[in-house]
């Protein structure tokens, strides 16, 4: 496993701070670049969020063209919030809703932005950043914009952790990271191991490729992502940005428990379809877990789903849309 790309392709924010030669950059390329926020019940944070981007990266400098909010069904003032900070928001149940199925899932929401957006690169940011700052979006954006060659970004960070007694530690955070997804990569295919942060929600690219992979609903789809891009254009179009640190809502143990069950069916399922394993019976939808309660311990049955949205310019109205001829 060569380091080439690790040295060649990893990037730090700062070397693309100055916005307005970005954005002109932009202009020359004759792009446009819109913005994807999902959300589920981030009132705490999503004002700030929509602010920072609206004020730095739309309003003093012309970088982003237009920023959507996909809504997962929140039930606290998320949407009313992001759209008085000026976002267009969008119930994902109202996009494309003549689908036989709806489903729910940041994947769900990040393959709709596709049909509803109109940029020629598509910004993907999560919404439960507590440090959030416009490095986020100009970080991201600027390897698309300064190369010919990177098509794809995915940020990578430390991350802070916090403990039962509310004290902060440095690092930490990431736990699905180096307990589930970096160990099967070792496994089957070590050199995606290069990828610092292959679950960080914040990822950038053209929609070109974008439009061309499948979104598992859930969890999975940064998995999903990395592999499938990785597979069909290689290393070469993929860039890793440095953001220095994420500050966010630490899940706890349960939560991030079905986090990896859905993170482990995707990477199997796509193990299977790359032809490096034979699974010899169909993945269960359950998993079971157990919490300490008044009784004693009570058993608790989530379910995972494993629906996946097929590459979005299969869609005959996505086709439509965009004047796409197959």
């Amino acid at each position: 496993m060569s380091n080439d790309w690790v040295q060649r392709n990893r990037l730090h924010y700062s070397d693309f701070k100055d916005v307005k030669k970005l954005a002109d950059q932009k202009v020359k390329k004759n792009l446009s670049i819109s913005l994807c926020l999902p959300t589920l019940n981030e009132g705490e944070t999503i004002g700030n969020v929509v602010n920072t981007f609206k004020s730095e990266l739309m309003d003093h400098y012309p970088l982003i063209d237009e920023m959507i909010v996909i809504d997962s069904g929140s039930t606290d003032k998320t949407c009313e919030i992001a759209a008085d900070y000026g976002a267009d928001v969008y119930e994902d149940k109202d996009i494309l809703p003549d689908l036989k199925e709806q489903f729910k899932g940041k994947g769900e929401n990040l393959w709709k932005a596709l049909y509803i957006t109109n940029g020629d690169i598509i910004l993907y940011i999560d919404t439960d950043i507590k440090n959030i700052h416009e490095k986020f979006g100009y970080g991201m954006l600027g390897p698309l914009l300064m190369s010919d060659n990177i098509k794809f970004t995915k940020a990578f960070y430390d991350r802070p952790l916090a403990t039962g007694s509310g004290e902060i530690q440095p690092v930490g955070g990431g736990r699905v990271t180096e307990l589930v997804i970096r160990p099967l990569f070792a496994l089957f295919i070590p050199e995606l191991t290069q990828f610092i942060q292959p679950l960080s929600g914040e990822c950038a690219g053209f929609r070109e490729i974008f439009e061309k992979i499948p979104f598992p609903i859930g969890y999975g789809i940064e998995t999903s992502m990395i592999i499938d891009i990785w597979k069909r254009w290689s290393f070469d179009i993929i860039a890793q940005v440095d953001l220095e640190k994420r500050i966010h809502r630490n899940r706890d143990i349960k939560a991030l428990g079905r986090m990896s069950s859905a993170i482990i069916k995707t990477f199997l399922n796509r193990m299977e379809q790359l032809g490096f394993l034979d699974l010899q019976t169909q993945l269960h939808n359950n998993i079971t877990q157990y919490s300490r309660g008044e009784a004693g311990y009570q058993q608790n049955i989530s379910e995972i789903n494993m629906q996946e949205r097929p590459p979005i310019i299969e869609l005959p109205e996505y086709r439509r849309k965009f004047n796409i001829t197959l």
